[in-house]
């Protein structure tokens, strides 16, 4: 790849609403990405948004026929071939949508191995949120993806809140999370060890992976 290729971020959006705080989340995880990759390098960033909800019946076609669409097989390719994937999903039955398992269930199984991923979801509680760890980071493990520490899920009462003494607001975890995809596409430690601490970064302020094994040792 030469080195004025322009970098790749792709986000799926699973929502089904229009307009939808899951598109509203990947939109988001994908400018943090755009914006600390473009501080971080020279190259150009691209960012694409794949909306599910338009490839619904694309989607079902294919698992019955085995056969996809056009633009099923463009969107497919997109994600296969992007530098980093940004994963948004809504929270249905304590799990991810239907859809959204649909989809990747199309994409085969060693096609991701070694992708940088943000896995991410909304619902209408806090209590789901155990989702992201408990069906989304297997998925993905499952696909040999590599998914950045850093998930983030938003609740409705999430947006518009700047969090308190005890939690990171949405804003926060978003940031943290998109600068860990942009360590992970410039093949960094997602701990960013290659960088040091800038005088913004606050709370969110990158250790070396070096420091964190010591820091480990300490406790």
């Amino acid at each position: 790849m030469f080195a004025t290729t322009p970098l790749r971020i792709v986000a799926v959006s699973a929502g089904l609403s229009q307009p939808s705080s899951t598109r509203l989340l990947a939109d988001r995880l994908a400018a943090a990405t755009r914006e600390r990759l473009a501080a971080e390098q020279d190259r150009d960033v691209e960012v694409r948004v794949i909306e599910l909800r338009d490839l619904a019946v694309d989607i079902a076609n294919h698992l019955v026929s085995g056969f996809p669409s056009a633009t099923l097989r463009e969107a497919i390719d997109a994600v296969t071939e992007a530098d980093g994937l940004i994963a948004v999903t809504p929270v249905f039955t304590a799990s991810y949508s239907g859809l959204f398992k649909s989809f990747f269930d199309l994409i085969d199984n060693t096609a991701l191995t070694g992708k940088p991923v943000v896995i991410a979801a909304t619902g209408g509680t806090a209590r789901h949120s155990l989702v992201l760890e408990h069906a989304l980071r297997p998925l993905f493990a499952y696909l040999r993806a590599v998914t950045v520490p850093t998930s983030v899920y938003a609740a409705s009462e999430d947006w518009g809140s700047s969090g308190d003494e005890y939690t990171e607001g949405l804003p926060s975890r978003i940031r943290r999370a998109g600068r860990e995809l942009a360590s992970a596409v410039l093949g960094r430690t997602v701990s960013g060890a290659s960088r040091a601490p800038g005088l913004d970064d606050g709370e969110d302020a990158v250790v070396p992976f070096e420091q964190q094994l010591a820091d480990l040792r300490l406790d």
